[in-house]
């Protein structure tokens, strides 16, 4: 093919426009858009900064830390006590209650909705009163430092849809994660790590769970710079992080010395962003082979802290390890850190199955509230920790007292918060008896999305990005702040 037909082989109407895209004309319009302190476009940001040129709101919290229970915690049997359900055992859920709501596949077909009373039992920790299971002993002892939402709801009664649902904003896949959102909004504040870290954690109910596909921490038409970058456990945190044989830092920096300066000559030719996220992934890359190795060395914590999280700090990929490795991240100013711990998914054998759970996740999240706190690192640390719904007060199949399975339940479900911008102690929202229904103060996912982005200083509203003539954003056209929750 000669230059002539390759020319035009290449000139296709997106590269034509991606070239036009950088004319006087964008310049002008940009002056006149640029009104909510955003740049119009990502392309004029430089490496590792946000497209906000400030935040929309004072900025309670400069970091997250998702604690995301994949599957479905049960509410009944962790934090919504319904102590007159024990009055009901076995009897059926009255149709007043239910009132025709959609059930799943699971239990659609049953003949009765026999209800299961938690066998676990409840008591008020602290100040605030906070009703808390017998199963997260620790956990009781910071009960005045986190903000529980008992209202959370959703419509996504599924595992996957309601997954992407309250991690994009969307239930149908191809939409920006929350991370993707920050990081694309306020950037990165280390240089030599990403804005966006995701960690998966090993379970041990050992049963099986749903699968975590990495378009819940993607950018969906986002730069791809902002996708979360997922650690292992084993071997290199991160795939390639180490120089083959025979291969030197110096070889790699020339390497990607030349590699930058192809992709840059590519990038004058079409005036494709993308091109640039690669060269940013490149160098990310690069400094990362001396930032992650130290990161992930937990060699020099002590005793102490080590003893906050549990015995099982030291095993990598634990939850513990994990929450450790947050702590530790966030002393290095990642923006945003997403640890994934799966098995909730309890349609029986709940009892056995929450008590190795909780075994899990109790003594590693109150360990890493202690620890922020002692750090003076939870008054700019948002902590958020919940699932993608809750879980039914009938039984799904056998019930006896000692024995009982849960279906999913999107109707509500609990959540808690707590550090930068979260008022402390404070219990918001309710459900009726049978934690079926919200009575007050509903708190839709979209809600509790822009409350998160609130904290960081994000007006859910402004925070948008266009994308085939419209503008998107995490919150889509819903969400209100919980102002309640609010410090």
């Amino acid at each position: 093919m000669d230059p002539i037909q390759e020319f035009q082989h290449l000139q296709t109407r997106r590269h034509f426009f991606g070239k036009t895209a950088t004319g006087i004309g964008v310049a002008a319009l940009a002056s006149l858009l640029d009104r909510d302190g955003a740049r119009v476009t990502a392309a004029e940001t430089k490496p590792g900064e946000g497209v906000l040129t400030k935040p929309h709101l004072p900025q309670k919290a400069k970091r997250v830390i998702y604690l995301f229970m994949s599957g479905g915690p049960s509410q009944l049997d962790l934090f919504d006590y319904k102590p007159t359900m024990k009055e009901w055992f076995d009897k059926d859920l009255p149709e007043s209650v239910r009132m025709g709501q959609r059930l799943t596949t699971m239990t659609s077909g049953q003949k009765r909705f026999p209800i299961a009373p938690s066998m676990f039992k409840f008591k008020q920790q602290g100040q605030s009163g906070a009703w808390i299971s017998e199963l997260l002993p620790n956990f009781a002892t910071v009960a005045d430092d986190v903000s529980f939402i008992k209202s959370v709801h959703t419509e996504a009664i599924n595992h996957d849809p309601a997954i992407t649902y309250i991690q994009t904003g969307h239930q149908q896949p191809g939409r920006p994660s929350l991370g993707a959102w920050l990081s694309y909004g306020l950037g990165r504040m280390n240089d030599s790590l990403p804005a966006f870290v995701v960690l998966h954690s090993s379970w041990s109910a050992r049963r099986d769970a749903q699968a975590l596909y990495s378009r819940l921490w993607g950018t969906g038409f986002l730069p791809s710079v902002h996708a979360g970058v997922s650690l292992r456990s084993k071997g290199d945190p991160v795939l390639y992080l180490s120089n083959p044989p025979g291969v030197s830092r110096k070889s790699r920096r020339n390497v990607l010395d030349a590699l930058a300066q192809l992709n840059r000559k590519q990038e004058e030719a079409f005036g494709d962003p993308e091109i640039n996220t690669r060269i940013q992934q490149y160098e990310m890359a690069y400094r990362m082979q001396a930032s992650v190795p130290d990161l992930v060395d937990i060699s020099g914590e002590s005793s102490k802290v080590r003893d906050l999280y549990g015995p099982e700090v030291t095993t990598p990929g634990t939850f513990a390890a994990n929450c450790l490795l947050a702590r530790r991240m966030i002393e290095r100013d990642v923006r945003c850190v997403q640890i994934f711990h799966r098995g909730w998914d309890q349609h029986g054998a709940l009892p056995r199955d929450i008590r190795l759970q909780t075994r899990d996740i109790d003594r590693p999240m109150t360990g890493l509230i202690k620890d922020l706190k002692s750090r003076g690192l939870l008054e700019d640390t948002l902590v958020v920790w919940g699932g993608e719904f809750g879980r039914t007060i009938y039984s799904q199949g056998t019930l006896t007292k000692s024995n009982y399975g849960r279906d999913h339940h999107p109707r509500c479900y609990t959540m808690w918060m707590a550090g930068g911008g979260i008022k402390p102690g404070v219990t918001h929202g309710k459900t009726d008896e049978f934690s079926y229904n919200v009575v007050e103060n509903p708190v839709h996912i979209h809600d509790l999305n822009a409350t998160i982005l609130h904290c960081l200083g994000i007006d859910h509203e402004r925070l948008t990005y266009r994308f085939q003539g419209r503008d998107f954003r995490l919150t889509d056209v819903h969400g209100h702040v919980v102002n309640e929750v609010l410090a």
